[in-house]
């Protein structure tokens, strides 16, 4: 890996780090030569502080270090992205993130149609939401809906309409991140077994 250190006169170059599992961006922090071989020999991250001109281990005080798992570097040769399972908050300020939000992971449109099912769930209001009416229902008719929408997709799978066969998968997987939900699992439950 060929580092440009020298395309900055303070032979530093910035090192995003992202959680290797979540895909959260946990800080931004610089490495000059130094930190980076050090970083690569113990598998902990190391920055070359600018404001306590010296290499600073992250977690070196509180313990909350970062395991070094991949890094990567960019076209331009000046910037890394190191990929790190933390030990714990990676702020100072005792956040999961120097950004403020939770380092969970986020699987885009499906976490948020998980959030719209638990929010429905926890209104109970089944006069306005379907699916609040399959939860007061119970696990049978939501396993039901699961196998109906099943065997919807697999006849629309075997015919040429494409539309159709799209709308069902879309079916099914609704109805399953609702069975998910009523059994008390999530779809990041799934991706690990998977």
């Amino acid at each position: 890996m060929e580092i440009n250190f020298n395309k900055n006169k303070d032979g530093l170059v910035p090192a995003v780090i992202q959680d290797v599992k979540t895909k959260q961006v946990l800080m931004l922090g610089y490495m000059n030569e130094e930190a980076y071989q050090k970083t690569i020999k113990e598998k902990k991250v190391t920055f070359f502080s600018r404001s306590k001109q010296r290499l600073w281990t992250k977690g070196e005080e509180s313990g909350n270090n970062l395991e070094l798992i991949d890094l990567k570097l960019d076209c331009d040769q000046d910037t890394l992205l190191i990929l790190v399972k933390p030990k714990g908050p990676t702020c100072h300020k005792g956040t999961d993130t120097c950004f403020g939000n939770e380092n969970l992971t986020n699987y885009g449109f499906i976490s948020k149609l998980e959030d719209i099912i638990l929010d429905r769930q926890k209104s109970g209001n089944i006069e306005q939401s379907y699916i609040a009416s399959l939860f007061q229902d119970g696990i049978n008719k939501i396993a039901q809906k699961v196998g109906e929408e099943a065997v919807e997709l697999i006849i629309e799978a075997k015919d040429d309409n494409d539309k159709l066969f799209l709308n069902e998968s879309a079916d099914l997987l609704f109805h399953y991140l609702i069975l998910l939900r009523s059994k008390g699992y999530s779809f990041m439950d799934i991706v690990e077994v998977l």
